[in-house]
């Protein structure tokens, strides 16, 4: 396990190596710049602002200083958070005057006042924070309603558990949103419309330092829009799976041994018809992470979707590349802890 955990480390330089260069050739293909507005700007500045972010130079020299201020951990005499152009999220200071900075994406050419790594500090964790909840809310919805179905196949139980399953998948979060802001927001006003109850500084730099009902009043009515439509994906899939395995032959003879019904569910089938669950709860980690721009534009909520896609609309460098690698990491750390996670639910899984 822990040389195929390594080499997926491995893998995953890899990966991210592919990712940032197919990243950079797609956004540098764009006709325009990052400093071609409306109104534009005397050629004696844009010349300026390009000198200043190097965007003269060619494009393997951007590409490869880029990936240097990213990977390569440098010395310097430049205290954390004092310099546009010198931004790290990891630094250590050695000695009196000097700090190793390592992953610095550089600044924002549209937020000048702000870093990349500031946008990271301040937005992602509260969009990290609304996808692992509608996460929780996806798999507290849709696995109790798939079990349930399965057992009671056919009856009223299956068919309310399936007609939710198709209502969750039928009305997208740009529906779903407005119509929860309408009856708890505005008519029941039983809980906030718009905003997030959680603000820096977050513990272990993603999560909310004091989670009180505050917090989760803000956070209900996102987290049921953005997870419903996920609850319904697993509620359907585990169905599936647990009806293929009810069905196997050491089930029956789980049962012929004369064990209840209650272990030979929890013990034998349920465990084993978890493995396709499991397969999608990666991807759709990182999918209510990085696709939660509706989301935080009908609630307004400060999270990382805004930043994203108008850093697309105005070409911020900066700001794409460190958004896509930063959701490309937590894809594929996502993908390896499901593969760890099959050896857990299925011991004839083993990884050499």
């Amino acid at each position: 396990m822990g040389r195929y955990i390594v080499r997926r480390l491995l893998w995953m330089v890899l990966t991210m190596f592919v990712v940032s260069a197919i990243t950079f050739t797609l956004m540098h293909s764009v006709p325009g710049g990052p400093f071609d507005k409306e109104k534009a700007l005397p050629p004696e500045i844009i010349a300026i602002l390009d000198k200043r972010y190097h965007l003269n130079d060619p494009l393997i020299v951007q590409y490869f200083d880029y990936l240097s201020n990213v990977i390569v951990p440098k010395l310097s005499s430049v205290p954390p958070n004092t310099s546009l152009l010198d931004d790290a999220i990891v630094n250590i200071k050695v000695g009196d005057k000097q700090w190793i900075k390592w992953m610095n994406f550089g600044p924002s050419f549209t937020s000048r006042s702000r870093t990349v790594n500031d946008i990271f500090r301040q937005q992602f964790p509260i969009s990290a924070q609304l996808g692992l909840m509608a996460l929780i809310v996806a798999v507290i919805i849709g696995m109790p309603l798939g079990i349930l179905a399965a057992l009671k196949q056919n009856s009223f139980f299956d068919y309310l558990g399936m007609g939710v399953a198709i209502f969750g998948v039928s009305v997208p979060v740009i529906v779903m949103g407005p119509i929860l802001v309408w009856i708890f927001g505005v008519t029941l006003k039983w809980l906030p419309p718009t905003g997030w109850g959680a603000q820096p500084p977050f513990v272990l730099g993603f999560l909310p330092s004091n989670p009180g009902p505050e917090f989760f009043r803000y956070a209900a009515m996102p987290c049921i829009a953005l997870g419903l439509g996920s609850s319904a994906i697993i509620a359907r899939l585990t169905r599936a799976s647990l009806l293929q395995v009810v069905r196997e032959d050491y089930i029956r003879t789980a049962r012929a041994k004369g064990l209840t019904e209650r272990t030979v569910v929890t013990r034998h089938a349920l465990k084993n018809s978890l493995i396709p669950v499991v397969t999608i709860l990666g991807p759709m980690f990182a999918g209510l992470v990085t696709g939660t721009f509706v989301t935080e534009t009908i609630f307004g909520i400060p999270g990382m979707g805004k930043y994203f896609i108008t850093s697309i609309t105005n070409r911020d460098y900066p700001v794409i590349m460190g958004t896509i690698l930063l959701y490309a990491i937590l894809l594929v750390i996502a993908n390896l802890v499901v593969d760890v996670l099959y050896g857990f639910l299925d011991p004839r899984i083993r990884y050499a």
